[in-house]
C-alpha cells in the first residue's frame, strides 16, 4: 500500500472526497496552510505534492443549475448566492445575481487556465405555471446537428448528469417558495461565438456551447499537477489508468484492489512512469484514439462513441487490441460505454 494510508504530523488524513484518493503524508505535511488544507479537504480544492492546493472549478451543468435555481428563489426576494447539489454529492455555494425572476451566474473555471468557457454567463428567468416544472433551452446552448448513440437530432446538448442537477435545483428552489409548477428559460448571451472555440462544431453539436458535468466541477491542470499525477502513478504496484470521471468510477469498481489514477489525456506520460501490473481502462474516446490516432480516418463519423454504434466496431477493437499488444507489452485494455458494460477487454 503506498504511503497515503498514513496521517501526517499532526495526525491528520486528508482524503479528497471527490476521487476518494487519500493523499500521501508528505503532500499534507508540505501544505502549511490550514485554509488550503481545508479547501482541499472540502473537495473543492486538489492538493499537489509540494504542498499547492489548486482549485476547481464548477461546470456548465453546475452554472446553468445555479442560475436555475436562483430566477426562481428572486421570485419571492434578490439572491446573491445558491447552494447546488452537484453530481459527485457535494453541496457547493455559487454567486449568482437575481431579481424578480430573472438570474445570471457566471462560470468559475478555478485554477484551470485552458477553460474556453471560463467566465461564461448562463442566463435564467422563471415564471410560474398551472402545472409540470419545464426547463427551456435557448439561445447559446448548443444543439445536435445528427442522431447520436444518446442524442437525436435537435435537441440540446445538456448532459445526463448535468440535466438532472439542473432539475433538482430548479424542483427545490419552487419548492422553497412554495410552487408547484414552474417554467425556466435559460440561455447564454455569448454561447455560440464561445462554442467556436470549442470542439462542439467538429462533434456535431451547433448554435451554442455543452452543458455537461459528470461530477459537476472543473478539475485543474498545470505542470505540477502533471507531476502529482504521475508521482501517483509510479507509486502503484498494481495500476489503473484511466481517462475520465466515468472511467474513475467504473474502474474503481471492476478493479478495487487497484490503484486508479486519473490521467486524462496525459496517457503516454503515465504508461512511461509506470511499473508493475498496468491496466488501461476508459470510455472509448480517449483510450481508442490514443492507441489508433486515425481511428475515424475514412468512417464519417465526428466521434469515437458515434463509430461504436456501427456494424463492425467489435472486430475493429479487437484489432486495436491487437497492435497494442506489439506496441505496450503487458498492457491491459479494457473499453467501457457510458454505463459501465464492457465493449472490449484485451486481457
Amino acid at each position: 500500500m503506498p504511503s497515503s494510508t498514513q496521517p501526517d504530523p499532526d495526525g491528520r488524513t486528508i482524503t479528497d472526497p471527490v476521487t476518494g484518493f487519500v493523499y500521501p503524508a508528505e503532500w499534507v505535511s508540505a501544505c502549511r496552510d490550514p485554509g488550503l488544507r481545508a479547501l482541499a479537504s472540502s473537495g473543492l480544492g486538489v492538493l499537489t505534492s509540494n504542498g499547492r492546493v489548486l482549485r476547481r472549478g464548477f461546470t456548465t451543468g453546475t452554472t446553468a443549475a445555479a442560475a436555475c435555481s436562483a430566477a426562481i428563489l428572486s421570485l419571492r426576494a434578490p439572491v446573491r448566492e445558491v447552494q447546488v447539489r452537484i453530481p459527485c454529492g457535494l453541496l457547493v455555494s455559487v454567486p449568482v445575481r437575481s431579481v424578480g425572476g430573472h438570474a445570471e451566474a457566471e462560470k468559475f473555471a478555478g485554477d484551470y487556465p485552458g477553460d474556453a468557457t471560463a467566465g461564461i454567463t448562463f442566463s435564467a428567468d422563471a415564471r410560474p405555471q398551472e402545472e409540470g416544472i419545464v426547463l427551456v433551452a435557448g439561445a447559446g446552448i448548443g444543439r445536435f446537428s445528427r442522431d447520436t448513440p444518446r442524442n437525436r437530432a435537435g435537441e440540446p446538448a445538456i448532459s445526463q448528469a448535468a440535466l438532472q442537477c439542473i432539475m433538482d435545483s430548479i424542483d427545490r428552489a419552487a419548492r422553497e417558495i412554495g410552487l408547484s409548477a414552474v417554467e425556466v428559460s435559460l440561455s447564454v448571451p455569448k454561447g455560440e461565438i464561445i462554442a467556436a472555440e470549442t470542439l462542439n462544431p467538429k462533434v456535431g453539436i451547433i448554435s451554442g456551447i455543452s452543458v455537461l458535468g459528470t461530477t459537476g466541477l472543473v478539475e485543474p491542470w498545470d505542470d505540477h499537477f502533471t507531476e502529482s499525477m504521475l508521482e501517483r502513478v509510479e507509486r502503484a504496484e498494481r495500476l489503473v489508468i484511466t481517462t475520465g470521471r466515468l472511467g474513475l468510477r467504473y474502474s474503481r469498481l471492476l478493479f478495487p484492489d487497484h490503484e486508479v489514477v486519473l490521467a486524462g489525456a496525459k496517457i503516454r506520460e503515465a504508461l512511461e512512469r509506470a511499473r508493475g501490473e498496468v491496466i488501461l481502462c476508459g470510455l472509448p474516446g480517449l483510450v481508442l484514439k490514443f492507441l489508433d490516432p486515425d481511428i475515424l480516418k475514412g468512417t464519417g463519423c465526428a466521434t469515437v462513441e458515434e463509430l461504436s454504434g456501427r456494424p463492425g466496431f467489435g472486430r475493429l477493437v479487437a484489432g486495436i487490441f491487437e497492435k497494442t499488444r506489439t506496441a505496450f507489452p503487458g498492457l491491459r485494455v479494457v473499453v467501457l460505454s457510458r454505463g459501465g458494460d464492457v465493449l472490449g477487454d484485451s486481457g
